[in-house]
């Protein structure tokens, strides 16, 4: 370990996987330690399936949930955007030729009590249960010109500039209910509050563009998950570093952060050790002066033995609760994957549910979604703080990632990589080196 580094990195998440292979790929010369046995940090994937319910203190009864191997349980469950950036991000850095995806059957949201498939095509939205018939062909014309529009070419924005004009003004021009506009945004846009319709329209336009691009790669949803759970991410991660010469330490305590003239980082001490480097990147566990609590999740994994109601047993399944639907400021999400995906017994399921905490009787908050979930046969609660680095890491160079939201999917997850990436390289990272197809980065 006595070495110098370009970076160390700390903590096995999938931020700081990613970052980590990122990094390495671009040729500097990476340590990557996690003072856990275990990879994944805050997002592990827990197996055997007894390791659960101690880690919550709960009895496990009988062999009622079938053999503990075949369970890959996930902390903080995220699907990924098959056209999104995470997977542009896991083709670049080749992570993608250790895992295999398999897509997720259904994409639902909730109205009224009731869920209904999120429509994303002129088809879909003319036989969707959410709108009335002329709702629906206002909101077809309005996909029309989603699907049109190209943000290099001024005719396809018509009589609208939706770079100058705010969302709040394309949905007026179309004349879209408010019902409509909750679950464009919050379903198919994937905001997770209504801030949005105060900012320039083609922010949506693209995140409504890249929501059907990635239907249209697979055709169920637009949302992938990997075989085995979401810890196949990170132990990808680590053998890719270790062909670009990086070195993963797991199981290694970390003592400090030697910081030298200016407080600027010269490097870590574990034990009689200490790692030189020039920057490191981290989650915010490691430095708890460094970051502020901005807030809490709740997150309840669910046991099931069947699928989600409605959804044609569909064996994966995201559902959005727009804050509107339940009288909040923020979306409930649920997700549901199971033994199709080899993450759980053959028969089970695993279901989750997600908020933001926004009072305090934070189950009762995710009641909603939970209801759907009903019957539960095991249920398991964390409610956990959402910290934030509280300056950007420039001067110190130590680059800190918030903590995960309450999505259940990973764009968000993605922005704070590219944040990092940027701060701590001084520029943004370049997609268009990207090959676009999963698979292609071996020929």
């Amino acid at each position: 370990m006595n070495e110098e580094y370009e970076a160390i990195v700390l903590g096995t998440g999938l931020k700081e996987c990613i970052l980590s292979g990122m990094l390495s790929v671009s040729g500097k010369k990476v340590l990557h330690i996690d003072r856990n046995k275990y990879y994944g940090g805050e997002s592990a994937s827990i197996t055997p399936l007894e390791e659960l319910f101690q880690r919550y203190n709960v009895e496990v009864h009988g062999d009622k949930y079938g053999r503990g191997r075949d369970w890959n349980v996930d902390l903080i469950p995220k699907f990924l955007m098959a056209n999104g950036q995470l997977v542009k991000l896991l083709i670049h850095t080749g992570v993608t030729r250790y895992l295999e995806f398999k897509s997720i059957e259904g994409s639902y949201v909730y109205k009224g009590g009731k869920i209904a498939k999120v429509p994303v095509d002129q088809k879909e939205a003319l036989a969707s249960d959410l709108m009335g018939m002329f709702e629906k062909r206002r909101f077809r014309n309005f996909l029309i010109y989603v699907q049109d529009f190209k943000e290099d070419d001024p005719k396809t924005y018509k009589d609208f500039d939706p770079i100058r004009s705010n969302m709040q003004a394309l949905y007026d021009k179309f004349g879209l209910d408010a019902n409509t506009q909750d679950f464009t945004g919050h379903a198919l846009a994937l905001f997770r509050d209504d801030d949005y319709l105060n900012e320039p329209a083609v922010k949506t336009i693209q995140r409504i563009k890249l929501y059907s691009d990635s239907l249209a790669r697979y055709g169920k949803s637009p949302y992938l998950y990997p075989m085995y759970g979401l810890g196949e991410l990170p132990q990808g991660f680590a053998r890719l570093s270790a062909i670009y010469g990086g070195t993963y330490m797991l199981d290694k305590p970390i003592d400090d952060i030697v910081l030298g003239e200016g407080g600027k980082v010269i490097g870590v001490r574990s034990g009689e050790e200490i790692a030189k480097c020039k920057q490191i990147y981290c989650d915010p566990s490691y430095v708890p002066d460094k970051v502020r609590k901005r807030g809490q999740v709740i997150r309840c994994i669910c046991l099931l033995e069947h699928p989600i109601g409605n959804t044609k047993d569909a064996l994966s399944t995201q559902i959005i609760i727009p804050q509107k639907q339940v009288g909040r400021k923020s979306d409930i999400y649920v997700s549901l994957v199971s033994y199709a995906h080899q993450v759980a017994a053959k028969g089970w399921f695993i279901g989750m549910v997600s908020t933001t905490v926004e009072t305090d009787h934070p189950e009762n908050e995710i009641k909603p979604g939970l209801d759907l979930l009903e019957p539960i046969a095991q249920k398991f609660v964390t409610i956990s703080d959402y910290m934030e680095p509280i300056d950007s890491g420039v001067e110190s160079q130590i680059f800190i990632s918030e903590s995960y939201d309450a999505t259940t999917h990973f764009e968000t997850t993605c922005l704070d990589v590219l944040d990092i990436f940027k701060r701590g390289t001084g520029e943004d990272f370049d997609f268009s080196k990207i090959k676009h197809e999963l698979g292609d980065e071996d020929q």
